[in-house]
């Protein structure tokens, strides 16, 4: 069984009546369980529930705090390449946006990965345009075998890849896969994916589960919010998740909800999200999952991560560069997107402190 089949059991689901229809009874009483259902999260993202995120982000709180306690674990992104073979309408690194192309040798790689440590990094995330061609899966795997020298938890955000990638992948050291589906709609994925390996919906979207056969020890999963109505991605995003954690229950499952940021020679058709629909978003799915990690990336600004702490955000990305080499060459031009936040690592960890709040580098030990 596939993902794809629990998605096409709602191909004819008319979201928009449902939530049209959704009244504050509805949503109080989806509200006052303990274990929600699939009807219950759609009572949650409602725009009638908009009236009761007060009460919804207090008993997420509760529950955030009872099993996450009041640390996160920072991070931070290592770009080593940015070629890529899509043509992608909203991304930055699409091969038609006229950005500089880079890729790191592997001692630069090197180089860059002392640069995070020297910052005291553990966890990190490997990220390449999606070109299997300039970036190989033995390129990747010769950079995470360098990386693991120095970092415990090193997590890839590439292209997809098959089983046999994946398991290369673990072999040279990553221990977590981070892909997200953009959007669950795939008539909306078809528009914006124009050509390129990426425009393969359903072999991305099986990509996850590719990731925890070939022995990932975590999974981050999620929906670019603002191609599409985000509602339904969120929506499809929590069942993705619960999908893979009742297939696979030994993975670490984290959701994230990162907003559509600019980019050069960004495309201006994008839905505004604004910051009460995120906090929505996450607040409904702290209340599905309990246990799930939550992942706030420096797209959203250190104010509004502030705001969104105590729903249980367990992972920041801190002191980040979105350049190929930005951390040990100072290299520009070359980013994906424009982060909301640079801040630095004693920034972050000032914001956490001032509402009782702790980081660590470092929240497992590989036996």
């Amino acid at each position: 069984m596939s993902f794809y089949e629990v998605i096409e059991k709602y191909r004819y689901f008319d979201f928009d009546r449902y939530f049209e229809k959704v009244s504050d009874s509805d949503v109080l009483r989806s509200l006052s369980k303990d274990k929600l259902n699939h009807e219950d999260i759609l009572n949650l993202l409602s725009p009638t529930a908009r009236k009761h995120l007060e009460h919804m982000a207090q008993k997420a709180s509760k529950l955030a705090l009872q099993y996450c306690g009041k640390t996160a674990t920072l991070y931070t992104p290592i770009y080593i390449a940015n070629y890529c073979e899509n043509h992608c309408v909203y991304c930055g690194y699409n091969c038609h946006s006229g950005i500089k192309r880079k890729k790191l040798s592997l001692e630069e790689v090197e180089k860059e990965g002392e640069a995070v440590a020297d910052k005291g990094f553990k966890h990190i995330i490997v990220l390449t345009g999606e070109s299997e061609t300039m970036s190989s899966i033995e390129y990747i795997g010769d950079a995470v075998e360098i990386l693991s020298k120095k970092f415990p938890s090193i997590a890839i955000e590439v292209y997809p890849m098959d089983v046999e990638g994946y398991t290369h992948l673990v072999y040279k050291g990553a221990d977590s896969l981070t892909i997200y589906q953009e959007t669950y709609d795939e008539e909306v994925y078809k528009k914006v994916h124009i050509k390129g390996p990426k425009a393969d919906y359903r072999f991305r979207l099986d990509a996850p589960e590719r990731g925890a056969i070939a022995g990932m020890r975590s999974l981050s999963i999620g929906a670019l919010l603002g191609l599409s109505d985000f509602r339904r991605d969120a929506f499809f995003s929590i069942l993705h998740g619960e999908y893979l954690k009742t297939k696979y229950p030994h993975i670490e499952l984290a959701y994230s909800a990162p907003r559509i940021r600019p980019f050069k020679g960004s495309f201006e058709d994008i839905i505004e999200v604004d910051d009460a629909s995120e906090f929505q978003v996450l607040t409904v799915m702290r209340l599905f999952d309990p246990h799930a990690a939550l992942n706030v990336s420096s797209r959203e600004t250190l104010d509004m991560r502030k705001h969104l702490m105590p729903l249980g955000v367990t992972k920041l990305s801190a002191a980040v560069s979105t350049d190929v080499g930005g951390h040990s060459q100072g290299e520009e031009n070359t980013a994906q997107f424009k982060t909301n936040d640079d801040n630095s690592i004693e920034e972050v960890a000032s914001m956490l402190k001032s509402i009782g709040y702790q980081y660590v580098f470092k929240d497992w030990v590989r036996f």
